[in-house]
């Protein structure tokens, strides 16, 4: 196994230990919601420290439930990760492109090895 496939393969488990041992250890059990987002949090902060406390802004679009706007977060999220595989594969195809144009130069440029005199 090379060194880069031993890398990969120690992120891919940090990860995954990451994900999987807040459910396995029962962190959150505590909490009514134990996965809420940081919005829910930080709301749920302010209130207890400011009761009165009213926000300055209101939401452009408040969706009708908590699955719908899962789903605007998710379809977020992927165009996003859609938009960072189309760049950094056109940057690949342009580096390897290149790379392949200075070799055919290169090559073109080379003098070839022909019989001479027939």
């Amino acid at each position: 196994m090379s060194r880069n496939a031993k890398i990969n393969t120690l992120l891919l488990l940090a990860v995954a230990a990451l994900a999987v041992l807040p459910l396995a250890l029962g962190l959150g059990d505590h909490k009514e919601e134990p996965f809420a987002g940081s919005d829910a949090e930080a709301e749920t902060a302010i209130t207890e420290i400011e009761p009165d406390y009213e926000p300055w802004f209101s939401p452009l679009y408040e969706p009708p439930s908590g699955e719908v706007e899962s789903a605007l977060f998710a379809l977020q999220a992927a165009l996003g990760a859609g938009v960072l595989a189309y760049y950094f594969g056109l940057r690949r195809g342009r580096r390897q492109g290149e790379q392949r144009a200075m070799a055919a130069a290169e090559a073109a440029a080379a003098p070839r090895d022909t019989p001479e005199g027939d």
